[in-house]
């Protein structure tokens, strides 16, 4: 059964995924403009290095 809301979302995100070709970076500068006009925090890590556990999840997942 598909969760409406989780659907929406998905759309949601691959449709600002395409206003910005898919560039992760333009993507996080968009995110980060919205948030400075609306006043709440949407991006919140930054950034991290790969660990080996995440990378076997990647491959696990191909």
């Amino acid at each position: 059964m598909k969760d409406p809301i989780v659907e929406e979302v998905r759309k949601a995100r691959e449709d600002h995924a395409k206003e910005s070709r898919h560039d992760m970076g333009a993507i996080c500068k968009d995110l980060k403009r919205i948030e400075r006009e609306c006043g709440h925090e949407l991006v919140s890590l930054s950034p991290g290095l790969l660990t080996r556990a995440s990378s076997r999840l990647r491959s696990s997942a191909a």
